[in-house]
């Protein structure tokens, strides 16, 4: 069973920038389509950006033009860079296969936007 590993987070300004970092348990990321997913306090959790097994990217209203997600299939991992920063962007950021995989969510990593 494939597990998820994030990194990355921590406190930024607004209009400040971050860059997430999930590492998976086995070699996977070549074959699926990998997601980073966010839930913030009391609400569900949602995908924000995608990239296919290739390379095509999908992104939320919400985040498109100022997040880029990446993989490197070599090292089994994918990122997430993000910028310009909005106190909406915080919550706790997971990655995973798109559709996810119920067993294998990681504990995510804490991104908090606040002045």
């Amino acid at each position: 069973q494939v597990q998820f590993v994030e990194s990355g987070g921590g406190l930024v300004q607004p209009g400040g920038s971050l860059r997430l970092s999930c590492a998976a348990s086995v070699s996977i990321f070549s074959i699926y389509s990998m997601g980073w997913y966010r839930q913030a306090p009391g609400k569900a959790r949602e995908l924000v950006a995608r990239i296919t097994s290739g390379v095509m990217t999908n992104y939320a209203d919400s985040v498109k033009g100022r997040f880029t997600i990446s993989r490197d299939n070599a090292k089994n991992t994918v990122h997430l860079q993000m910028n310009s920063l909005e106190p909406e962007d915080t919550a706790v950021y997971y990655c995973n296969q798109v559709p996810a995989l119920g067993d294998s969510w990681g504990r995510g990593t804490q991104v908090t936007v606040s002045s």
